[in-house]
């Protein structure tokens, strides 16, 4: 791309191209999100911004006087047309902030949300209580991109942490997204397959957590949902059933065979399910039995202890 003041370059040839700065994609990003009546147009544009120039966080008033490059630009222009196509902006960038961690996310994985966020600091609260001495090992059920498990690896020490899920391709970007941590991603393993039959039987009455995230949606709920959710994001990973506690009810009822004494089962719902979740967990024979909120004072999930 060029400006149309083109500078000679003194020899008297041709005029060399000048190349736009990102100040200049940053405002024509944010005037096109307005123009479509987008809800954050400034937040959507820096945010692609950022991912084409590569200058983020706080060097990213530095990288506004920055001239772009054609193939950033290429790239640019791509992002922005797909969040004009009403394309999660989450999907958009590829790349999204979860806790301490930036994880791959695309349409074959639910995009990470802040109240699941709350999840991981609940069920590091009820790790930290274990009685178990030595390593630890947690199971994450449904992991999807691997948000809640990988960040309980990074987040605490002497952890061994077991990934699960049905989807293979949800199971590529939660190993892609294991890739990244590095020497951390040592003490982590991921299993294909349906909630506990995806677990090595030699685990049985061994984990001193199980945290999940399952799909909670009825399918008499899903045209409730906002329209981007339903275009975008993956059914599977969304929808249980004709109550929507299905897979809740299969984690509750048959975790008690994987946990060891006094470990912790911490699940993520709807707010319209934790009470009757809630009962039945005290009904299987778990302990301290608590609903917690999310960071809008919602009820997000329920936590317990195994004691039986």
């Amino acid at each position: 791309m060029t400006t149309s003041d083109d500078e000679y370059d003194g020899e008297g040839g041709a005029p060399e191209p000048q190349l736009l700065l990102w100040s200049v994609f940053l405002a024509e990003a944010t005037q096109s999100f307005k123009s479509a009546g987008f809800e954050n147009p400034e937040i959507d544009a820096r945010r692609i911004v950022e991912r084409a120039s590569g200058f983020e966080g706080s060097e990213f008033p530095r990288g506004l006087e920055e001239p772009a490059t054609e193939k950033a630009v290429r790239h640019f222009g791509d992002m922005v047309q797909r969040r004009l196509n009403e394309e999660p902006l989450q999907y958009v960038c590829g790349v999204w902030g979860f806790r301490s961690l930036d994880l791959m996310v695309d349409n074959r994985v639910l995009i990470p949300r802040p109240e699941t966020e709350v999840v991981v600091g609940v069920a590091i609260e009820e790790l930290e209580k274990c009685l178990v001495g030595g390593r630890k090992l947690v199971a994450d059920l449904g992991t999807g991109s691997g948000a809640i498990g990988l960040s309980i690896a990074v987040e605490t020490e002497n952890t061994e942490v077991v990934l699960t899920d049905i989807s293979p391709d949800a199971l590529q970007v939660a190993r892609a997204n294991l890739a990244g941590l590095g020497s951390l991603g040592t003490r982590v393993t991921i299993h294909q397959g349906s909630w506990f039959e995806a677990l090595p039987e030699e685990y049985r009455r061994s984990f001193s957590l199980i945290v999940s995230n399952p799909p909670y949606v009825s399918s008499g709920e899903v045209d409730t949902l906002p329209a981007n959710v339903k275009k975008w994001e993956p059914h599977q990973a969304l929808v249980s059933g004709k109550k929507g506690t299905e897979f809740l009810e299969i984690v509750v009822d048959e975790a008690g065979e994987w946990l060891c004494q006094s470990g912790s089962l911490v699940l993520e719902m709807a707010p319209h399910h934790t009470s009757e979740i809630s009962e039945r967990m005290q009904e299987k024979g778990y302990t301290e039995v608590q609903i917690f909120e999310d960071l809008t004072d919602r009820r997000r999930g329920v936590r317990g202890i195994w004691n039986s």
